[in-house]
Parts: structure tokens; C-alpha cells; sequence
């Protein structure tokens, strides 16, 4: 039932410009599910949708650019790039210094970016201790970051 009501509501406000939770509730009801405000908003929430200015100088809901996630990863890519000062391999451990201040942007880089060799990051101010899989994967780690860097 929800995830049939947050399609409806991502279709509505592609259609209709909404401006007010009470407007979406009412055209939710007019589609047939049974909504309060409450839900309403408990929905906008989860959908993460945003109030943007039209062109008539009013607001409507939007859904979030899947493009701001993309433009969110090359940014923290560009930091983790500009911010690396060396990588070392031990074992199936991966260290890698930043500069000052630099290792948490750096470490959260290496989160967005998903990689499954990565078991886990832990930044300090200016290293991060990454913990592969394995000692093989640690290596691919390495050369990973080697070519971001370069």
C-alpha cells in the first residue's frame, strides 16, 4: 500500500504542481487512498521531496535530481582526489594519509563510491585505516585509489 501510495505521489507531482501537504492529501483521496496529513507528511519525508519556486512565483513539490546524488559522488571524488597524499598496503589493511583535516571528507569519499572490496573505513584528521576483505582485494584498493589520484 505505501510504496503504490509514494508512486502515486511521485506521479501527482510531476503532473500537478502541488503546493500544500492538505493538496496532495486531497488529490491522494481523489485517487482512492484513504490518507491524513499526517501520513502525508511522514511521505514527503520518506520521498525526500523538495518546495521549489515556480515560474507563476509559487511552490510546488519536486522529487530530488537523481542527478544530485551523481553530482554529490564527483564532488567527494574531487576532494579524495586533491586531499591524497600517499596509500600503503599491510596485510589487508590499506592506510592512507590526506592532508590536515582532509580524512573524514576522504573516508566518506571511499564510502559513496561503494566498493566491495571495503569492509570498513576509519578516519582520523588526516588517515584513513581501510580494512579489505582480503590481502588480494587490498591490493585492488590500492590500485583503485592509485588511479582516482593520478
Amino acid at each position: 500500500m505505501k510504496i503504490n501510495r509514494h508512486e502515486k505521489i511521485l506521479e501527482l507531482i510531476k503532473l500537478k504542481d502541488i503546493e500544500t501537504q492538505e493538496e496532495l492529501a486531497h488529490e491522494l483521496r481523489e485517487n482512492g487512498f484513504n490518507v491524513t496529513q499526517a501520513t502525508v507528511s511522514r511521505d514527503i519525508k520518506n520521498l525526500q521531496l523538495l518546495k521549489v519556486l515556480t515560474r507563476k512565483g509559487t511552490y510546488k513539490y519536486v522529487s530530488p535530481q537523481k542527478n544530485s546524488m551523481t553530482d554529490f559522488s564527483d564532488k567527494l571524488v574531487s576532494v579524495f582526489s586533491h586531499t591524497v597524499i600517499s596509500v600503503e598496503q599491510i596485510d589487508n589493511f590499506v592506510i592512507v594519509k590526506t592532508l590536515s583535516g582532509s580524512a573524514p571528507a576522504a573516508a566518506e569519499a571511499l564510502d559513496v563510491l561503494g566498493l566491495n572490496e571495503v569492509a570498513g573505513t576509519i578516519a582520523g584528521d588526516n588517515t584513513i585505516f581501510i580494512l579489505a576483505r582480503s590481502k588480494d582485494m587490498a591490493e585492488t584498493i590500492v590500485e583503485r585509489i592509485n588511479e582516482i589520484t593520478e
